[in-house]
């Protein structure tokens, strides 16, 4: 199993601590470091900054929102950072929720399969070089549309470095996770639990077999929030502000997957809880409704001491990248885990 960092996205890092630990965890040996995006933060400029601030390790766009942008815009955003980083790019996508997808970028959340499975094909085959056109449901290229003087084009320039560019999809339903399965080289889950690894990762298995795959044609790159501190409480407790606003607030009140995973987990007492304490504007009140074990199924809270028994679950698991967002002391968490990998 390797090891990657999230610097995640603000107001959860600043632009400062982002850069210190992207140069740490390259100086580290860690794998790969990912940038996430949301209604605040773009994705593709920090790549391109970080590009120029690391040396070797990967960088990845951990993701990069489906609803912000065309899949041909997406394709020449990978092929100049992919350019720029001299080949270290791994381009995660997801569709992100119907909140921020309506609510934020304008774009109804419909057919999530379909708009996804033609987007990866779209970015695919501008990144190939060839002239660009695509025939579907949700996008046509050229457009038939306007002045009706589009042609098929090809990108300009060099494009990737890469022969193939990995795409990993950040998805989470069954039927998502069985597409990812079909289509991408990563899948990269949220709030994924190690003792819950044969549920989670049988949607997959039945896509990579419908596909025609093997297991080792696709990266399990789960984003896992942890911290280390000398007592395993404080640990929990620097999580929690985290796992409640995942639980509170990415997502409406009877729409929202993390709280729906939580209670497949078995923990829907308290994540419903949470969830309600969060939506009546008690933050605090929410965090506290999680327990020690809600937190420890989703997370890696860990002791010195106990932190490579926790990696090991989630390498037994079946995991190839354990992706982590560090909280609490943030650079020891990274000395941590080069010390727990080394």
């Amino acid at each position: 199993m390797r090891w990657g960092v999230s610097v995640a996205y603000w107001p959860w890092f600043s632009w400062d601590e982002q850069v210190a630990l992207a140069r740490r965890a390259d100086a580290l040996g860690a794998d790969s470091v990912w940038v996430a995006e949301g209604y605040g933060q773009e994705a593709v400029a920090l790549l391109g900054a970080l590009s120029a601030l690391t040396e070797r390790v990967r960088l990845g766009s951990g993701i990069l929102q489906i609803p912000a942008r065309t899949p041909s815009a997406a394709a020449t955003a990978a092929a100049t950072l992919d350019r720029i980083s001299g080949g270290r790019l791994l381009l995660g996508l997801g569709l992100s929720g119907p909140q921020v997808s309506e609510g934020w970028y304008g774009v109804p959340f419909t057919a999530p399969l379909r708009r996804t499975r033609e987007y990866v094909e779209i970015v695919r085959a501008a990144l190939s070089g060839e002239r660009l056109t695509h025939a579907g449901r949700e996008w046509t290229i050229p457009t038939p549309h306007g002045r009706g003087l589009g042609k098929p084009l090809k990108m300009l320039g060099p494009g990737a470095v890469q022969e193939r560019v990995p795409v990993y999809l950040g998805v989470g339903g069954p039927r998502t996770v069985a597409q990812c399965g079909e289509i991408a080289d990563g899948w990269m889950p949220f709030l994924f639990s190690p003792e819950h690894a044969d549920e989670l990762t049988a949607p997959l298995l039945e896509g990579i077999a419908t596909a025609g795959r093997q297991r080792a044609d696709l990266t399990v790159a789960p984003m896992v929030p942890v911290a280390v501190e000398d007592d395993l409480d404080a640990a929990r407790d620097a999580l929690r502000p985290i796992v409640a606003f995942y639980l509170g607030a990415m997502g409406a009140k009877d729409a929202n997957f993390y709280v729906d995973l939580a209670v497949r987990y078995g923990h829907g007492a308290s994540a419903l809880a949470c969830q309600e304490r969060f939506l009546a504007g008690d933050r605090t009140g929410a965090a506290a409704a999680l327990t020690p074990q809600l937190i420890d199924t989703v997370t890696v809270a860990a002791t010195p001491s106990t932190l490579e028994k926790r990696l090991g679950a989630f390498a037994d698991a079946g995991v190839d990248t354990l992706v982590a967002t560090p909280f609490g002391d943030r650079p020891a968490v990274l000395d941590a885990l080069a010390g727990a990998f080394a």
